[in-house]
């Protein structure tokens, strides 16, 4: 069935993209409030929609496919709006080329091993990266300083972290993908022997 809970939030988590692209197109204290419980929503429907669907088993194909698609387009979309911000500072476009680039190519293998029959789960060290580039784009939404905390200098200590993590484990799904695709190498078959 399509529309079970965990997809329902799913297609919530993507359906919020655009409002969190438009109130990034405005600074100033009140805007950056409001994307940020935006994507502090967007957070928490991702963590409802795997706990739910391992809780009560209501999980379905569709749902393996979207769910890593949904975090994929909020985290992409909001680092580019966030590179490309009229404020300053800002996050540098090169560190937003590097995240969303092995998003991609992640995603890219991850088809390719599909197609072939093959699947390559997430990594624990995926799962660490998504984890530290949620809190540091957080951080990177608020930007202000609030009791005393510096939240943009804040969250680009995380992106660095991040950005390492990303490329480790980037690396990583390459080899693993590299080991599952690779041709099989038959034994080649011995001449008979002349009578």
């Amino acid at each position: 069935m399509t529309f079970t809970t965990p997809n329902l939030l799913t297609f919530f988590r993507i359906a919020i993209i655009p409002a969190l692209v438009y109130l990034l197109l405005f600074t100033g204290p009140l805007a950056s409030a409001l994307v940020a419980a935006i994507f502090f929503i967007a957070t928490i429907t991702d963590f409802l929609d795997g706990y739910i669907a391992r809780s009560y088993g209501s999980g379905t194909t569709l749902g393996k496919f979207l769910d890593p698609l949904a975090d994929k387009l909020v985290v992409s979309a909001a680092l580019i709006m966030l590179a490309g911000m009229a404020r300053t500072p800002r996050v540098p476009a090169w560190m937003v080329v590097i995240l969303v680039s092995r998003e991609f190519m992640v995603t890219g293998l991850r088809a390719v091993a599909a197609a072939e029959g093959r699947v390559i789960g997430a990594e624990e060290l995926g799962k660490y990266k998504m984890a530290l580039q949620v809190m540091a784009i957080q951080g990177l939404l608020i930007h202000y300083t609030y009791f005393n905390i510096d939240f943009f200098a804040a969250g680009m200590f995380l992106l660095w972290i991040a950005m390492a993590v990303s490329v480790w484990s980037g690396v990583e799904y390459f080899v693993e993908a590299s080991a599952v695709l690779a041709p099989k190498v038959r034994p080649a078959v011995g001449k008979r022997a002349a009578g």
